[in-house]
């Protein structure tokens, strides 16, 4: 018998069997979009290199027998006797990583798929004794028609990434259930049919008897979310403003519409983790806890400790691997980094994308240096892979040219009837230009303020201004204080609010998304349109006050705005002059088009992603394609953890749940940062990207991280621009 694994307690599985079970887990996958034929296949050919002489003693020896390539000769056989580069390159890269392609100049040795398919397999490598227990499909005709006449190369490298997926998750969970056959089994979820009766269980009460106008324009959205999802599967825009409960609105229609159309799973993506944590929390409390898997670098499953009396935390674990829960809640950047990576462990997941619902929150935050890469993957999954995608935010991004662009035949559809009169009737603010000023004038104006928030572009101006405001009732929010602090401070703002306390808060403009604050004035440094809108939505957020009452104070400090933001400044002038209200779309539209044109078309494709796709550089891709490309390193902050956490961490007994506790407790930092708290020893290192603040003087109590701790005291005192703190304005979304 030729073997395919040994379990720890001598069991084996033969290798036909784990190639059956592999190629029908695969096919299953596939099924959605047409390649399930393709997909069995290529299962079948995965491991054919095991049945050579060195595979076998691999197999029966392997501590004592060096690992052998047995993924070239499923490669070989799928090129030369199938012509199937799709499933040679999945093959060749289902261990270590889908390679580049290479070409017909390809040579053994230079490490690309062609090259591969060149290798010599003979002697101890012949692979030939495959054939005495299995018989392929050769022909073409196994791979989905649509692929065989498009002759775009976007398409046919997605859809490799694709095949991949399936054939690596179909190989991880065939090993699996026989490796630990007692473990328990996936899935166990509700059916989405059960989600969409427990949702309308709970809106009911809702549009029964709207108990105020208000609620009843949300239940009027609600309504035309139900009824849009009796529509055909394709591309949606809801474009809810701030209030209009689109939160529950998305749910409604992404639920109604899968039900209807007999579709697998709801993903959510999201381009902040404290909207995941907000949107999760609600989806558990209408759906139940267990049916909702969340995934992103913020919470972990841990496998490393005792799950046997906690079985849905371990499902929900198990369901983060391959997506294989009802509801996904995750981000932006797990999301598309997934679809164009090459490795096995971040593609294993994508296949699941497949014939499911999926809601963009906060459509603007789509990354603009990869928006043209991100714009043709979701156009791709609507095309060919039965997923419905929905661009839902209050700020609509003008996207319609990208998609006519990729696919004239691609329609959006929008969801609510009306936007212009639900803008309308949402409008809760008015604004006012207060031109040029400097930070003495804008902080004498906020002090005359009972209840005030303030966004600025950078961490220093955010530190110079809480140094200038009154003492009482000041607090100051940015992303080198820990989520832990952040936390705490917008639980006491909220307290303050409510009780009509004096409450002065400025902040960056991690403020502007996720966070439910309700103020009767806002003032924002000048940015682009959307992150001026985000921030109006923190002002008279609950309409208890007439728009004459809720203003928004646009102004400029002197010296101007941050390069980083000046296009997107730019575009903002030029859509909001002469605009009677900011917050309608014709001027939204007006805003997303000159950004767009002022950035220039290569620059929505930072890193050429498409050209690389087209030539199958599949690994070049993965390199290339990260959303968050500078490199972070974490510092944790003691003070806001368990002191049996923090010495677990010095003495290296890490685990998922540590690291996400610990997550509460941390600051991500930058380069230059980094080497002056080790230059300045208030860190005790880790390893090369992590340490722990050591130096107590280092973090204050207000503004949270320091990094020039010579004087060891909070540098916010000074107005000193080069005694400030640095002035990135990048907010770290999700790693």
């Amino acid at each position: 018998m030729y073997i395919g694994h040994k379990s720890e307690d001598g069991r084996v599985q033969s290798l036909k069997e784990h190639l059956t079970g592999v190629s029908s887990r695969a096919g299953e996958y596939a099924v959605s979009f047409g390649g399930a034929a393709h997909a069995a296949r290529t299962g079948i050919l995965h491991d054919a290199g095991k049945y050579s002489l060195a595979g076998q003693r691999r197999m029966n020896d392997p501590e004592h027998t060096p690992k052998v390539d047995h993924a070239s000769a499923g490669a070989q056989i799928a090129i030369k006797c199938c012509n199937d580069a799709y499933g040679a390159a999945a093959i060749a890269g289902h261990h270590g990583g889908i390679p580049n392609l290479g070409n017909k100049f390809s040579v053994e040795g230079d490490g690309t798929v062609m090259g591969r398919c060149r290798k010599t397999l003979d002697g101890k490598l012949d692979y030939h004794d495959f054939w005495k227990e299995n018989t392929i499909d050769q022909s073409k005709e196994v791979l989905p028609c649509w692929l065989r006449n498009d002759r775009d190369l976007f398409v046919h490298a997605f859809y490799t990434h694709m095949l991949f997926s399936c054939l690596v998750d179909g190989d991880y969970l065939d090993t699996e259930g026989f490796m630990q056959p007692d473990q328990m089994p996936r899935g166990k979820h509700s059916t989405l049919a059960e989600l969409l009766r427990r949702l309308e269980k709970h809106i009911e009460p809702w549009t029964r008897n709207p108990s105020n106008e208000l609620n009843a324009k949300r239940c009027e959205i609600l309504t035309n979310c139900i009824d849009a999802s009796k529509n055909a599967q394709g591309l949606f825009t809801l474009t809810v403003p701030t209030g209009g409960g689109k939160t529950v609105s998305s749910l409604a229609f992404a639920l109604s519409h899968a039900v209807q159309h007999e579709m697998q799973r709801v993903i959510y993506v999201i381009p902040y983790t404290s909207i995941i944590e907000q949107n999760a929390e609600v989806f558990r409390s209408i759906l139940g806890d267990e049916n909702v898997v969340e995934h992103h670098s913020g919470i972990e499953y841990d496998d490393s400790e005792d799950m046997e009396s906690n079985i849905e935390a371990r499902r929900k674990m198990l369901a983060t691997e391959n997506w294989d829960a009802p509801v996904i809640v995750t981000t932006a950047v797990q999301f598309f980094e997934s679809i164009f990576s090459n490795k096995p462990s971040k593609c294993r997941k994508i296949h699941n994308i497949a014939n499911s619902v999926v809601i963009f929150d906060e459509a603007q935050m789509l990354p603009v240096d990869f928006l043209t890469p991100c714009v043709n993957a979701i156009g791709e999954l609507v095309r060919h892979y039965k997923v419905t995608a929905v661009l839902c935010t209050a700020t609509q991004p003008s996207l319609n040219r990208l998609f006519f662009k990729y696919d004239p035949k691609i329609k959006i559809q929008e969801i609510c009837q009306d936007v212009p009169a639900l803008q309308h009737f949402f409008r809760r603010v008015h604004f006012r230009d207060a031109g040029t000023l400097d930070i003495e004038n804008i902080a004498a104006q906020l002090n005359e303020q009972k209840q005030v928030l303030c966004i600025v572009n950078t961490r220093k101006h955010a530190q110079q201004l809480f140094g200038l405001l009154e003492t009482e009732g000041r607090f100051h929010l940015s992303t080198w204080m820990n989520p832990e602090h952040r936390s705490k401070i917008i639980e006491t703002v909220k307290k303050r609010l409510r009780k009509g306390l004096p409450c002065r808060l400025v902040s960056t403009s991690l403020l502007e998304a996720g966070v439910d604050l309700d103020f009767p004035q806002v003032w924002r440094e000048k940015a682009g349109l959307d992150s001026i809108l985000q921030a109006a939505g923190r002002c008279n957020r609950e309409g208890k006050r007439t728009i004459e009452n809720s203003e928004v104070v646009l102004f400029l400090l002197e010296g101007g705005v941050p390069s980083a933001i000046q296009i997107n400044y730019s575009a903002a002038e030029i859509a909001m002059e002469g605009a009677l209200h900011l917050d309608e779309s014709p001027v939204i539209q007006m805003y997303f088009d000159q950004l767009y044109r002022l950035r220039g078309e290569k620059s929505l494709d930072s890193k050429s992603i498409l050209e690389l796709c087209r030539r199958c550089e599949f690994e070049t891709v993965s390199e290339n394609f990260h959303l968050i490309d500078e490199i972070t390193y974490t510092v944790y902050i003691p003070q806001y953890a368990k002191q049996e956490d923090i010495d677990a961490l010095r003495q290296g007994r890490y685990n998922r749940a540590l690291m996400r506790r610990l997550g509460r407790s941390s600051v991500s930092i930058y380069e230059w940062d980094w080497k002056k708290l080790k230059e300045s020893c208030a860190i005790e290192q880790l390893d090369e990207f992590s340490g722990i603040l050591v130096d107590e003087t280092a973090y204050d109590p207000e503004c949270g991280l320091i990094t020039d701790v010579k004087t060891g005291k909070p540098l916010l005192i000074s107005l000193n621009p080069q005694l400030c703190w640095g002035e990135r304005n990048k907010q770290k979304r999700e790693v």
